[in-house]
């Protein structure tokens, strides 16, 4: 599949005082939480305090660090590659900021990074031969178990995931990734984001498929963890069932934020079915009572339109009355909320008939290994698809004042459903794993 030209994008800036605040934050971090930093020189050289990693150090259980699968080739001081190549490290569940100097002293380099199951951090950073870049970020690792003996009732698609697999991984893509050094420094002090919610918003493991919530931690300076609790197939009934809202409550504290977006599961008939103006609300409800007794803030999204057009071209509802449910829930117990339905209809407007068929996932067979038939999906995203609506998701924050506010990048420009990027000139890496199977809940 040709890809379209991948646009330089402007270094991100952040303002001189929250840079101070986090500087004391991280040099205070390790200490607060009695776990030591971990810091990996890749290359042939390795200074006092980092331990040195060598191209074909590959991961293993005994070493607890090292590449995953195809590793990079070896350039100079840093390690860099033709192909995406994966960095994985045994870590204790929690918040963490990951700091890497990204560039080469013998290549020119562009990196794109990707944390765990795909969570986009930063997008093709260029750097000219012999310069070097350092970048930090808010990472969130979990475990599947909880403190009480229970497990999250993992989906099989789950056993193998980057999300729950007891490591910190990193995936460094682009044209030509270089990178120097890794620093990862344990922080429970940073405002963690919880999401609870479907497929439309869960971080996909496998291309072509994605969701906003992978897309959003891009858009954050370190701080702020995106905790993206979100699985496919999910609804508010099975979402507590499967110990996956316990799972979120055991780490919650004050100053954290919980985003709530369901709807596409809880409407279909059978076991999990909910009926909008009751037993959706009453759900909804105790999500937000028990976030709020912890003293974090919740956030009630209402969930994406589905890709379908009347005649005029407009998008027709197939969400039933949900999304106003959740709406007149939000005025009546005056909980803060995203408009993400409408938003997602003035997106999808925009873009038409056609042009949403960048966005969702729509691609004639022999796209992907193993296609051998179209794939034609009007509830699922693929990348494009998903950036837009974390910028959707960006605009409500900044909308409704949220404290995560203050913690966007200086390159997040002002953005209008209305007018979408155009997508002839957007393009982000694809990662290596590709899969044609439809997402666990379409319907």
């Amino acid at each position: 599949m040709k890809r379209p030209f991948i646009p330089r994008i402007e270094r991100p800036r952040w303002p001189s005082a929250l840079l101070a605040v986090l500087a004391l934050a991280t040099a205070g971090a390790s200490a607060q939480t009695g776990r030591q930093p971990l810091r990996f020189a890749l290359g042939t050289h390795a200074a006092p305090g980092f331990t040195l990693v060598r191209a074909d150090d590959q991961y293993t259980a005994t070493r607890g660090y090292g590449f995953l699968g195809s590793g990079p080739s070896l350039i100079g001081n840093s390690v860099c590659g033709r192909e995406p190549f994966l960095f994985a490290v045994d870590v204790p569940e929690g918040n963490y900021d990951v700091t890497v100097r990204l560039g080469s002293d013998e290549s020119d380099s562009v990196t794109t990074l990707k944390a765990e199951a795909r969570r986009l951090l930063l997008e093709s950073l260029m750097t000219q031969r012999g310069h070097i870049e350092g970048r930090t970020f808010t990472v969130n690792v979990r475990y599947p178990q909880l403190r009480n003996g229970d497990m999250v009732r993992l989906k099989p698609d789950e056993q193998s995931d980057f999300d729950w697999d007891h490591r910190l991984s990193l995936e460094f893509n682009g044209s030509r990734p270089c990178v120097e050094s890794i620093e990862i420094v344990p922080n429970e002090h940073v405002i963690t984001v919880y999401i609870a919610g479907d497929s439309t918003v869960t971080d996909h493991r496998l291309e072509p498929w994605a969701a906003w919530g992978q897309m959003l931690p891009r858009f954050f300076a370190p701080g702020v963890a995106i905790a993206n609790h979100a699985e496919s197939g999910e609804s508010l009934k099975s979402f507590i069932g499967e110990k996956r809202w316990p799972k979120v409550l055991e780490t919650m504290k004050p100053g954290d934020f919980l985003f709530i977006q369901f709807a596409h599961n809880d409407q279909k008939p059978g076991a999990s079915h909910v009926d909008p103006f009751t037993t959706y609300q009453r759900h909804l409800i105790e999500l937000v009572d028990e976030a709020k007794e912890r003293g974090a803030t919740p956030v009630l999204v209402t969930s994406i339109n589905r890709r379908k057009f009347n005649a005029d071209g407009k998008i027709v509802n197939t969400l039933g009355d949900y999304p106003e449910a959740m709406r007149q829930l939000a005025v009546r117990e005056r909980v803060a909320s995203i408009d993400l339905n409408a938003m997602s209809k003035t997106l999808f407007e925009a873009l038409g008939p056609e042009g949403t068929l960048k966005a969702f996932v729509h691609y004639p067979a022999g796209t992907f290994p193993g296609q051998d038939k179209p794939l034609a999906d009007d509830t699922h995203f693929n990348s494009y698809g998903a950036y837009e609506l974390a910028r959707s998701v960006v605009e409500g924050i900044k909308a409704n004042g949220f404290a995560i506010a203050r913690f966007l990048l200086e390159d997040v420009k002002p953005f209008d459903p209305a007018h979408p990027d155009p997508v002839a000139g957007w393009n982000l890496p694809a990662s290596p794993p590709v899969t044609a199977t439809t997402p666990d809940g379409n319907w």
